[in-house]
């Protein structure tokens, strides 16, 4: 997805700018700005930035225990959650949209994470009717595929991604299943640590991004990584950043994720918080 002026500005004022007012960190990172090519995105951006950030400061700012807090929260809700999938009509269509309601927890595209709002979202986990086109095509190549790879977002979200699994393997128990998380700390962003810890990695084998990207910029996979992406037969990708880093670059992917920034929410001409179910073919 090329990047807009629009949410250029906003990492300048969001990311850059919050970090620090240090005059050369500054012209570095208008420097980056000013030359970037159209195949950009903003998450490949933050990762420039922090590696500039660095340089000047040291280590990015852990959110390590804002990562544990959310973790375990929903944790804490995976019983109960468990248990409306499996008494739902489709607990395959129900589990998918309770793993998007979890990725409203984002510290990157949000000012406040919080936790009221985070819990009144499910309330509502019915899938809209305009998704349903994206949804029966969604089933038809995952009983045709033999491979899936699931590209997690963030923290938390990522025990819901693991009930979503466990429901994608009961209904196609010949998919081989991959869920790719980020390759190091970035952001709230789901790692090999958040994914062991809330224990997805019983329900599918493990890969990363290779880096600390907010996204996935197909340059930065290792072979391996590359090779899952190139020959899963479905791909769903999670959350902004990845639809950021992926979409407009000829893959079949299906996307979801809430908007939860302007630029969402105007590209696709809904509220704040709407989740989205999207289908990009190649």
């Amino acid at each position: 997805m090329k990047i807009s002026e629009k949410c250029v500005k906003c990492l300048y004022d969001k990311q850059a700018k919050r970090a620090s007012y240090h005059g050369e960190y500054l012209a570095e990172i208008k420097k980056i700005i000013d030359n970037r090519t159209d195949s950009d995105s903003a998450p490949y951006m933050v990762y420039k930035f922090n590696k500039v950030y660095e340089r000047y400061f040291g280590a990015v700012k852990s959110l390590c225990e804002e990562k544990k807090k959310y973790n375990n929260m929903v944790l804490e809700m995976e019983a109960r959650l468990r248990e409306k999938i499996l008494q739902s009509e489709d607990p395959l269509k129900t589990a998918l949209v309770l793993s998007r309601i979890g990725n409203y927890i984002d510290f990157a595209a949000q000012d406040d994470i919080d936790d009221e709002t985070f819990l009144e979202l499910f309330s509502d986990i019915a899938m809209r009717d305009d998704e349903q086109s994206v949804y029966e095509s969604f089933l038809e190549q995952c009983q045709r595929g033999k491979s899936f790879l699931l590209v997690a977002d963030n923290c938390g979200e990522i025990v819901l991604d693991k009930l979503f699994v466990e429901e994608l393997q009961k209904q196609f128990p010949h998919l081989e299943v991959y869920v790719m998380v980020r390759g190091a700390e970035i952001q709230n962003d789901a790692t090999l640590e958040d994914a062991n810890y809330v224990g997805i990695q019983n329900v599918a084998k493990l890969v990363t991004n290779g880096a600390a990207i907010p996204g996935v910029v197909y340059s930065k996979l290792d072979s391996e990584a590359r090779n899952i992406f190139l020959e899963s037969d479905i791909i769903l990708a999670k959350g902004q950043g990845n639809y950021e880093s992926l979409s407009g670059n000829g893959w079949h992917i299906f996307y979801t994720f809430l908007c939860k920034c302007e630029g969402f929410t105007e590209r696709f001409n809904v509220s704040k918080l709407t989740g989205m179910f999207v289908e990009e073919m190649e």
